[in-house]
């Protein structure tokens, strides 16, 4: 195991056409499909960054901010903000894209954390997370930020 991993190498961009399987009777993307291709491009960031396999251990809450139309591709980015021992954090960012027209929207975000684990499925330690650059860098803190700022609100929310 490498001693430290970048976020650029974590960083991992996915492309989906949203086919009539995958949508509900309005022609929109179903919310399990949305978050299988975030899971999906999230365990790929983290097994980028750990050389290693990784499970899901939790998902923070999840915005759907705006849906995905038949037709439309939808657009999953993740990159690893955070870790642990063995743990590793992940923003996922989902947007829409017309082909036809050009246009893009954010459409889903959340956090993910997963649990790297050895040959023998037991957790295992992963690198240290290094943001060399100034973009990487402010990538995390806007992660680090937006996660805190959604914890916050949830707090708010259970306390009404």
């Amino acid at each position: 195991m490498t001693e430290t991993s970048t976020l650029a190498e974590s960083y991992t961009e996915m492309t989906e056409l949203l086919l009539p399987n995958d949508t509900n009777n309005l022609g929109r993307a179903l919310g399990g499909a949305v978050l299988h291709w975030m899971d999906i491009a999230g365990a790929i960031s983290g097994m980028r960054f750990a050389n290693t396999q990784v499970v899901t251990a939790s998902m923070d809450h999840v915005d759907f901010i705006s849906p995905i139309d038949l037709g439309e591709v939808a657009v999953v980015q993740a990159y690893v903000f955070n870790t642990g021992r063995s743990s590793i954090d992940v923003k996922v960012d989902v947007r829409a894209e017309d082909p036809r027209e050009g246009e893009e929207r954010k459409t889903t975000a959340s956090y993910f954390t997963f649990v790297a684990l050895d040959d023998d499925g037991n957790p295992t330690a992963v690198p240290d997370l290094t943001c060399p650059s100034e973009e990487e860098e402010a990538l995390r803190e806007e992660a680090i930020e937006g996660r805190r700022e959604q914890f916050e609100s949830l707090v708010e929310r259970m306390g009404d």
